[in-house]
């Protein structure tokens, strides 16, 4: 499966990194997630908490989250990310 970066823009990381792979009919599965910068922490968390997630839930849940006054945050980076993909 190829990987895909994603530029992320308002946040502090630098890169999304991720893989989409077969899910059962045409949903697939987010996997190997990286979020380069960023809090540690919380990035880590989303990665783990997404990895194995169908791609359209993940996508669901991430959307609009905000971090501050940004408008975005890195959860919703990674919606966006993997919305470009699916599109």
């Amino acid at each position: 499966m190829p990987s895909y970066i994603f530029k992320p823009k308002g946040v502090c990381a630098s890169e999304i990194t991720f893989e989409l792979t077969g899910g059962s009919g045409n949903t697939p599965i987010v996997s190997k997630v990286n979020i380069a910068g960023g809090c540690s922490g919380n990035t880590r968390g989303i990665s783990s908490l997404v990895e194995g997630m169908q791609a359209n839930e993940a996508t669901r849940k991430l959307e609009g989250i905000v971090c501050g006054k940004r408008g975005t945050s890195c959860p919703d980076q990674l919606a966006k990310a993997i919305k470009s993909v699916l599109e």
